[in-house]
């Protein structure tokens, strides 16, 4: 979801505002998700490297998270969404670990929409964690090496019973994953789009799922012509 910033900027505003649009563009496509049916949709909500910005701003966000949170947990769960967290939690502030606690609890029953909410969340990090866990089993004798294949990797990372993603969108015109489900994103469909994630809506989510739908999937392998009788 990026371009807040940019949004603001073309606009004269703070860039809180930019962040404050791209909640409720967040609000729509989370709508829009359910109605077209889609069964998970993931947000990369805060990356372990937006750390770096200004005090002010990573406040700005946090806050922004602790109102989303709390104005709209209850209307996800009467709309049957169950929410997923990935990321590190373990450095986040108390109440902040807590509501991310809340909105699973909560919504843990639902079986419609399940929105993943990827906060604190780095793939190289998710990679070399579940390396380590491999690792760790694997010199304590749980584990043969012989025995860790990309299917048995899988099973290490954040949300292992998450499906991978077959459509990754990114607003605002830049053409790179940037650290977002780099394992998961193997065979992923990507496609980047040039407007600012505050301008985002419905119309822009169902254009790049036409785009998905006219591209040829292969997974490295070949398209086998259908023949008929």
């Amino acid at each position: 979801m990026d371009g807040n910033g940019r949004w603001a900027a073309e606009r004269g505003l703070p860039r809180a505002e930019g962040h404050r649009r791209g909640v409720e563009a967040l609000r729509r496509t989370v709508r829009a998700a359910g109605d077209l049916g889609i069964s998970v949709l993931t947000i990369f909500s805060f990356s372990a490297e937006n750390w770096s910005r200004p005090a002010s701003e990573i406040s700005d966000l946090m806050g922004l998270l602790r109102r989303f949170i709390r104005n709209d947990l209850a209307e996800l769960h009467q709309a049957n969404v169950r929410v997923r967290i990935i990321g590190e939690r373990d450095d986040l502030d108390r109440d902040i670990r807590r509501l991310l606690v809340e909105a699973e609890d909560l919504t843990r029953g639902n079986d419609g929409l399940t929105l993943v909410v990827a906060f604190n969340y780095g793939a190289r990090q998710e990679i070399a964690q579940a390396a380590r866990r491999i690792a760790v089993e694997v010199a304590q004798g749980r584990l043969q090496a012989e025995a860790v294949s990309p299917e048995l990797f899988s099973r290490y990372l954040h949300a292992p019973d998450i499906p991978d993603p077959d459509l990754i969108i990114r607003t605002s015109g830049e053409q790179r994953l940037s650290n977002f489900l780099l394992w998961q994103a193997a065979y992923s469909e990507l496609i980047f789009v040039p407007i600012n994630w505050p301008d985002f809506d419905r119309a822009a989510l169902e254009n790049a799922i036409a785009e998905y739908r006219r591209r040829e999937r292969r997974f490295g392998g070949l398209m086998v012509a259908e023949t008929g009788s």
